[in-house]
């Protein structure tokens, strides 16, 4: 994104919960996570919400190649956030700045193939399996972002309220995987903080492939 900073209006910065667009709004800017967490997320008609993706620093938000496109999705803070906001049409990129399309469409497909494994893991694992995919993924994308100077606890700025949406279970299923899985010695989380206590049995219950791992860990974009 260095190529277009002229572009580049003044940061953003939100609280944790903030909306930084909602579902059906015009979103005339193009975004980039520069500190912080946020999810991306859809809303049905009573009100339920669907977390799609969870975004770390360097994350693409907004960007439509159709000008003036309402946005199907929303973006809210998980963390307190800093976003940094460029107001440039699709079209002005297209002709003026051919070198970044290849690191926008390397942006896009990582956060694209997180959101496919996402998809395939509420929709063909049980529960148990759902919630361990989902906090193994995000224990291997944050420590690799933030490590710390224990391998297997790390801050996680979850609630089971997030758990649920992100999995399609409700606040009581997600209450009581966590604590069978608790119980049987694979994983602690209590107040946002994660403890794999059995790294070997969270991998088989979630039912990782490899390549989905080597996804996760990812290598930077092609300069």
């Amino acid at each position: 994104m260095r190529s277009i900073a002229r572009y580049r209006q003044a940061d953003r910065r939100l609280e944790a919960g903030a909306q930084l667009f909602r579902p059906g709004e015009q979103c005339q800017e193009i975004f980039q996570l520069v500190e912080g967490s946020a999810f991306l997320y859809t809303l049905f008609p009573d009100g339920r919400r669907q977390i799609l993706h969870f975004v770390l620093p360097g994350a693409v938000l907004g960007f439509h190649p159709a000008q003036d496109t309402m946005t199907t999705y929303g973006v809210e803070a998980l963390t307190d956030i800093v976003v940094a906001a460029y107001r440039v049409r699709a079209s002005v990129l297209y002709e003026r700045h051919p070198e970044i399309g290849m690191e926008l469409a390397w942006l896009l497909s990582r956060d694209l193939r997180l959101a496919f494994d996402h998809l395939a893991s509420i929709g063909r694992l049980s529960a148990p399996e759902r919630i361990a995919h989902l906090l193994l993924e995000l224990f291997v994308r944050y420590r690799l972002r933030w490590p710390g100077h224990r391998i297997e606890d790390l801050h996680l700025p979850l609630t089971q309220e997030h758990i649920g949406d992100a999995t399609g279970l409700t606040g009581v299923h997600v209450s009581r995987v966590l604590h069978d899985l608790r119980k049987r010695g694979i994983i602690q989380f209590r107040y946002r903080q994660l403890c794999i206590l059995d790294p070997d049995r969270l991998m088989e219950l979630a039912a990782v492939d490899p390549y989905v791992l080597q996804g996760w860990v990812g290598s930077g974009p092609p300069r």
